[in-house]
């Protein structure tokens, strides 16, 4: 009887796991999706959007006008038996229609248009413009956008890129911010 019981236990636990839609965090056809405080985990490393508010102002800077900032914390591991080079150009927002098919924009940084070399951060808080992130190190910091007023329906995603110039999945952390 325990034969032919253990076959029919096995069915139910995979119905439930299905019927639960599995780990939040993991590509699948290509995408992620999650939101704030989910572990979103790429081939390099695993992330974690835990906060995002809007602000007219943050350590002094001030968007240019009709827009505001968005301050979004995040965590970044290395899970990659390499040192990875990071950029700001690494983690874009979105706002608009789902997934990113709207509007875009990268984390805030002066300096001259054309020449990365001059690009600085406004803040200490955000993350570097450039930073290598070392074997199973974890880096925490802020993403720094500036996007229209009015918008609070948003999305940071990060797209996987490989050194022969393919591209991989694309991951999503969708998020309101209230007005304040």
């Amino acid at each position: 009887m325990t034969r032919r019981l253990l076959p029919l236990l096995c069915l139910l636990l995979l119905l439930c796991l299905t019927a639960c839609g599995g780990d939040t965090g993991y590509a699948e056809d290509g995408f992620a999706d999650g939101g704030l405080e989910d572990a979103m985990h790429t081939r390099f490393f695993d992330f974690t959007i835990h906060s995002a508010a809007l602000s007219d102002s943050f350590d002094g800077y001030v968007p240019q006008e009709g827009h505001r900032l968005l301050a979004a914390e995040i965590t970044i591991t290395n899970t990659f038996p390499q040192t990875l080079p990071m950029s700001f150009l690494d983690f874009q927002v979105q706002w608009g229609d789902e997934r990113g098919a709207g509007c875009f924009g990268y984390p805030v940084c002066l300096g001259e248009e054309d020449d990365f070399s001059t690009y600085a951060t406004v803040s200490d808080q955000q993350l570097p413009v450039t930073y290598d992130l070392k074997v199973e190190e974890t880096r925490e910091g802020i993403l720094l956008y500036e996007v229209p007023q009015g918008e609070t329906d948003f999305s940071i995603s990060y797209q996987e890129f490989f050194d022969d110039g393919t591209e991989g999945d694309v991951f999503f952390v969708y998020f309101t911010c209230d007005e304040q």
